[in-house]
């Protein structure tokens, strides 16, 4: 994985971020509020900053000279993406009223989440 793909998704994840903060902490506030998911929302927008701040330092330890460019560096990047998207992408949508079936993608994206982590942990004792 090179390193500049896992920097691209960190700033595409950043951006939207604090977009969806400030959407939620200003234009649509009183909707979310109304409908008792000002909170959903911000556990949405929580985790994918968390994990952009994730990747950006990932990006990083990847660029470094010697450091593993192996398969658990790069599902770890793969997971971390898919699990923000699926995790904090479900819960928008379900605090902004979408289908009810979006409710166990929410546990998906998480499962995503944590085995990203798990595989970082594994590409740093293969480094």
């Amino acid at each position: 994985m090179h390193h500049r793909v896992a920097l691209a998704w960190a700033g595409i994840l950043g951006a939207t971020g604090v977009a969806a903060g400030a959407l939620g902490a200003h234009p649509i506030r009183g909707a979310l509020d109304a409908a008792g998911m000002g909170g959903v929302w911000e556990t949405a927008v929580r985790f994918q900053l968390v994990h952009a701040a994730a990747l950006l330092g990932f990006a990083g330890w990847l660029r470094a000279p010697g450091q593993p460019q192996g398969p658990c560096a790069a599902w770890a990047v793969r997971l971390w993406v898919a699990g923000t998207v699926l995790f904090s992408g479900s819960l928008y949508a379900l605090a902004l009223r979408g289908p009810a079936w979006l409710g166990p993608v929410t546990p998906l994206g998480g499962a995503a989440l944590i085995a990203g982590w798990v595989l970082a942990a594994a590409a740093a004792f293969a480094a």
